[in-house]
């Protein structure tokens, strides 16, 4: 699977953060796996890793976004575009392997497919101030 697949596998498990408590995450990653047939072996750890990753890091990326996002904090935004927006966060800040120009590209395209028609800019207009 290529990364942007894999990336896309990421946002929607981890878009299911939203509506399920951290208790139920467990089964909730469970059913995913067992629902996308595209992610098996290599490619599932791979999207479970990160997941796990990011998850341990929500608090801080929010507070990281609540800081940048001038006017909007994370309980106003989204859930698409929250959670884009976490996972292109941890993607800059916290792995080294993701330059931050792709973290971005790939997060802008996340939101053309996923999000609202002003999604894309909102999602770049934040991603913007990551990249000073």
């Amino acid at each position: 699977m290529r990364r942007r697949e894999l990336r896309e596998q990421i946002f929607k498990l981890l878009f299911r953060v939203e509506f399920n408590s951290i208790e139920d995450m467990s089964e909730q990653e469970q059913l995913f796996f067992e629902d996308e047939e595209a992610a098996k072996d290599k490619d599932a750890e791979y999207v479970s890793d990160k997941y796990h990753k990011i998850q341990q890091k929500l608090s801080e990326i929010d507070g990281q976004l609540n800081e940048k996002a001038q006017g909007w904090n994370t309980n106003r935004m989204s859930k698409v575009d929250l959670t884009i927006l976490r996972l292109a966060v941890y993607e800059i800040q916290y792995d080294d392997t993701v330059p931050t120009s792709v973290a971005i590209n790939e997060a802008v395209e996340l939101a053309k497919k996923f999000g609202q028609d002003a999604s894309s800019g909102f999602v770049n207009g934040i991603l913007a101030k990551f990249a000073d």
